[in-house]
């Protein structure tokens, strides 16, 4: 099962650009420092092999797992020890060595018990050989390096561990919640702070996985941590809203909706019933269990101060903004109705400072300002239409405004060459040629040269194109000219 909050989409004109550089951040340091992994895991192995260290640790490494799990109670040793015993049955001896490199508490046992499980002519062969392997190959895996291993906690591990994966399937789910929660805890903390949450997050959440792994050699990577701190964080900033959450169980999926907080329990029980009895899995439960308590206790305690929440980030629903939009416009039409045109555009300054993607209240505003045509503002509106109504893939609209104003206002204030240029690409876009040449003659006086020959250049692959060679031929000249 799998519940994830989808309240908010994402606003491709402010892009969440930390969580992007996050994202891209672990791809390179998976793509080209943990690249390099591979080849090192093939050296030991083959080293290894060639030592015939297999042949001496495998017997103590099927005993090991075994003492594991009948002394220890390591339950989840279980699979492992049927899976190497099928290993060897079936005559493995890569999958075999891999086993044995990749298990660095066996490794510590051995190194620990060497006078007990090995002959005194064993010894020293094997500190010879088995050594200078674990140092200067398996030692220099990026799980060992900079992944964070509990025996042996090293400060800059717990924030280097974040950045690490096990493998594609690892980092492609990883990334996937980290764009998900992400732009939402982003948006509402801001770039600096989000990132600086981001990090405390992964870096509570390692001390809670080793308070839980004492003692252990096995290195934790992922930023699975610092993600379910993002989604403690996203439901301690919507408290008990009422927030959309996306579910999915076995095949089905769908929506639902519930107060935020409701479901933080609900993700931090699923963590602790899963440490206990999920057997082996290879998950850090208690770190996903304690970057969820992470995240909500930041924003708890610190929500007031170093992580507080912008004041814009909790915006009015959608019918809520259409509601109070039609309340507004019709307040600005009612002043329309009366006549009363000053007022009606300052009700329609208002309306459009707060929903700038509503192209009708530019509409009202540009035909407003058309009964001042000697001011600079009609120009500022008819040019905003037209940029507006070219993004809104309407050539005609563009058109019928930019001749409006010719025919109004380009006396007073006359438009620049960009803008006839403009609105020729837009009416060859539309194959309205008579539109095109009149915009090219604005431009031509205008005295622009660049614009000037590029236009005369498209004119004429226009016309020649539909075989009208006698303005095609006119342009062609004008180009030499």
């Amino acid at each position: 099962m799998l519940i994830i909050p989808a309240e908010n989409a994402v606003n491709w004109k402010r892009p969440p650009w930390v969580t992007l550089g996050l994202i891209m951040t672990c791809l390179l340091v998976f793509l080209f420092y943990q690249g390099g992994d591979s080849r090192l895991l093939d050296r030991a192995v083959e080293q290894y092999l060639d030592d015939g260290l297999l042949e001496l640790e495998a017997p103590v490494y099927e005993d090991y797992l075994s003492r594991e799990i009948r002394l220890q109670g390591r339950s989840d040793r279980v699979y492992d020890l049927q899976a190497f015993q099928q290993a060897r049955e079936g005559g493995e001896p890569f999958w075999l060595a891999v086993s044995l490199l990749s298990d660095p508490e066996f490794y510590q046992y051995m190194t620990d018990n060497r006078d007990l499980l090995l002959a005194p002519a064993q010894r020293a062969d094997w500190l010879a050989r088995r050594v200078p392997i674990q140092e200067e190959l398996i030692g220099r895996l990026s799980a060992f390096r900079f992944g964070l291993v509990p025996a042996r906690l090293d400060v800059y591990t717990l924030v280097t561990y974040q950045f690490l994966h096990g493998g594609w399937g690892h980092i492609i789910g990883n990334l996937l919640f980290l764009f998900l929660l992400g732009y939402t805890v982003e948006k509402a903390l801001g770039p600096g702070r989000f990132l600086l949450a981001y990090l405390v997050c992964g870096v509570l959440s390692g001390l809670v996985y080793t308070g839980f792994s004492l003692g252990s050699q096995v290195p934790l990577v992922g930023a699975s941590g610092s993600i379910s701190g993002l989604m403690g964080m996203y439901v301690a900033i919507y408290g008990l809203r009422k927030i959309r959450f996306f579910y999915f169980i076995g095949f089905y999926f769908n929506y639902f909706r519930a107060p935020a907080l409701a479901l933080l329990p609900v993700w931090l029980g699923k963590e602790i019933y899963d440490y206990w009895f999920a057997g082996a899995t290879g998950i850090a439960y208690m770190a996903h269990a304690g970057g969820l308590l992470a995240g909500a206790g930041l924003v708890w305690l610190l929500g007031k101060s170093w992580f507080q929440v912008r004041e814009s980030f909790f915006e009015p629903d959608e019918s809520a903004l259409d509601d109070r939009f039609t309340t507004g416009y019709a307040q600005a039409m009612g002043s329309l109705e009366r006549m009363e045109f000053e007022l009606a555009r300052h009700q329609f300054e208002a309306l459009r400072q707060h929903y700038p993607g509503r192209l009708i209240v530019l509409e009202h505003l540009y035909q407003l300002a058309r009964l001042r045509p000697d001011l600079p503002r009609f120009r500022e509106l008819a040019r905003e239409l037209m940029a507006e109504a070219a993004n809104h893939h309407q050539p005609e609209r563009m058109v019928a405004v930019w001749q409006e104003y010719l025919a109004e206002g380009e006396s007073f204030t006359p438009l620049e060459a960009e803008d006839h240029n403009r609105v020729l690409f837009a009416s060859l876009r539309h194959n309205d040629l008579k539109a095109a040449e009149k915009a090219f003659e604005r431009l031509r006086q205008l005295g622009n040269d660049v614009l000037t020959s590029e236009a005369c250049r498209l004119l004429a692959s226009e016309f020649d194109k539909r075989q009208m060679s006698g303005r095609a031929r006119y342009y062609q000249q004008l180009m030499q000219a």
